[in-house]
């Protein structure tokens, strides 16, 4: 990983988010410099960070003074500045990826994390909770593996941030009885296949040792 002074990220390298980030800054080949905030010592809750996140959450970016938070602008941001690579530049494909990001968080995510809570960070969560999250979870991988069983990746022939930002949630929910209901469709198992094994991905998750 290379580090220059105008670029900082600041979050948990374990954390979903602060993953999204990292990934796209390794497809992009930006350089950075990784500041970690220790999220077990609840250093995101404290100054400074809440001067960068003044919501209490990861990852912060800091481009040399222009502070951003909320990872998915600052993934378009970091995309935008470095050419638009993620991101197509057809007006009705943009429109796409938009969509399936949009999808990730309102639709699957936070029935992803559930699980993630109950089973890895054994944070207890409410049986009707749980069964709700399952059901929610069925509708968006038949959604989705539709869309994969057309197309490559989710939003549509290329490898974009949509992608991007459905990985840290595979990565951690296939540790949990979700990895059953993803077996059912075999599309979206093959597109995990697929971008699991990216180098980026690789790096961020730490398969590979850093660069």
């Amino acid at each position: 990983m290379r580090y220059i002074r105008g670029m900082k990220i600041f979050g948990d390298a374990r954390s979903t988010n602060t993953r999204k980030v990292l990934t796209t800054l390794a497809e992009l080949e930006t350089p950075f410099e990784f500041v970690a905030v220790d999220f077990a010592g609840g250093q995101h809750k404290q100054e400074p960070h809440l001067q960068r996140q003044p919501f209490g959450q990861m990852p912060a970016l800091d481009d040399d003074g222009f502070v951003l938070y909320e990872t998915h602008a600052m993934c378009r941001y970091l995309d935008a500045k470095a050419g638009g690579r993620l991101l197509p530049s057809d007006l009705r494909s943009r429109a796409r990826v938009d969509q399936w990001m949009s999808i990730e968080s309102a639709n699957f995510s936070s029935h992803a994390m559930r699980f993630v809570y109950h089973y890895l960070l054994k944070f207890e969560q409410d049986s009707a909770a749980l069964a709700h999250s399952a059901a929610s979870l069925d509708k968006a991988l038949g959604i989705l593996a539709k869309e994969l069983t057309a197309h490559p990746f989710v939003a549509g022939e290329s490898f974009t941030l949509a992608d991007i930002c459905f990985m840290p949630y595979f990565e951690y929910a296939l540790l949990t009885p979700v990895e059953k209901q993803v077996a059912e469709h075999p599309a979206v198992l093959s597109w995990w296949s697929r971008v699991s094994d990216r180098a980026s991905w690789r790096k961020v998750s730490g398969r590979t040792a850093a660069a």
